[in-house]
């Protein structure tokens, strides 16, 4: 799905009073499309994928309140001159909405760069789990079951047998067919009891202060909801400890001091855990590499959620290809850092 243009978001803005400098930012997302607002900022304004009902921004408007009540900084979501937290997206985009969310100042970096930013940021994804400890408010949007691994699978099944003729088929198939080998030789526990977590801890999406030291708030609330924990640190670990990012196979590996550096800073401040959730973060990280790798090769097919780069990969579809292999090799990275992340953790694989 194409993103709003820019003379959309313009008009959008007007809905908060807005007009001037309304430019894209930099490093835009997967799903989302975001605009700065003002020069100095005076916002941020969203156009919001139709994955997400609208009605998120309403929880994650008493989200933002309960973290504010609990001491935690967080962006929050503006209302419109009219009052309402979103408009409804126009056409050529149809669907969606728009929101404005506070700018909160600071830096967003794109990749760990040492032991030392891991342990801050973790620290501040611990804070975060212990304001919402115990938090079960109503939920205004449909939960979002992202984290159901074997649905994923049974997902990449089903799209290798429905695009048999697929140009890029004999590519992705071998590749698929090694992705399932690998959860089925996973050995892991599934289904521990949910928590509220963030659903989404790439490094970018932790906001720090202008020297890039202190972690203050978590940006990109679409995703809270409830889910393992296991499934939100696991995603966490495979964003964090591959310096290499999501886009180059041949220089993927897992970085075993990030995860200590993180997992110290994460349980420094986190709620207590229960032994399984703590020995299920020992095989977290392999897991939501494969479920990844999987969503990715089913998507080469499809082609219908991953926005891909056009310009470095022409050929539709191989992109999401080539991050379904730097998955699957980090997958296998961490598989191998197994034991040394148990003896980390305190715990038996």
């Amino acid at each position: 799905m194409a993103l709003p243009t820019l003379q959309h978001a313009r008009r959008a803005a007007s809905a908060w009073g807005l007009h001037e400098n309304v430019r894209p930012v930099g490093n835009p997302g997967l799903i989302n499309g975001t605009w700065c607002v003002g020069d100095p900022i005076d916002g941020i304004l969203q156009w919001v994928n139709p994955i997400f009902a609208p009605a998120v921004n309403l929880d994650i408007d008493q989200l933002t309140r309960r973290l504010i009540d609990q001491g935690v900084a967080t962006p929050i979501v503006v209302p419109t001159l009219g009052g309402r937290l979103w408009v409804e997206s126009e056409a050529p985009a149809g669907t969606g909405c728009w929101r404005m969310l506070s700018f909160v100042e600071g830096s967003t970096h794109h990749a760990v760069s040492s032991p030392a930013q891991a342990r801050e940021a973790a620290r501040l994804v611990g804070r975060f789990h212990a304001a919402l400890h115990g938090w079960d408010a109503p939920r205004h949007s449909p939960v979002r079951h992202v984290h159901d691994t074997p649905a994923r699978m049974a997902d990449l099944r089903a799209a290798v047998a429905l695009h048999t003729g697929h140009p890029l088929a004999a590519r992705v198939v071998p590749l698929a067919e090694k992705i399932l080998a690998a959860w089925d030789a996973w050995e892991g526990c599934l289904g521990l009891p949910d928590r509220t977590c963030h659903g989404d801890l790439k490094i970018s999406n932790v906001r720090f202060d202008a020297a890039g030291d202190r972690a203050v708030c978590l940006i990109d609330l679409d995703t809270v909801g409830p889910m393992e924990l296991a499934c939100e640190l696991g995603d966490m670990w495979r964003s964090w400890c591959n310096p290499a990012g999501e886009d180059d196979p041949d220089a993927v590996a897992f970085d075993l001091e990030i995860f200590a550096a993180s997992a110290e800073g994460f349980l420094s401040e986190a709620p207590p855990l229960s032994t399984d959730e703590l020995r299920a973060l020992t095989t977290a990280t392999p897991r939501i590499c494969l479920e990844l790798a999987a969503r990715f090769a089913a998507d080469a097919l499809h082609n219908s959620y991953f926005r891909e780069d056009r310009e470095a990969f022409p050929v539709v579809g191989a992109h999401n290809l080539h991050r379904a292999r730097a998955q699957l090799r980090l997958a296998e990275a961490a598989t191998a850092a197994v034991p040394a992340c148990a003896g980390i953790l305190g715990v038996r694989p």
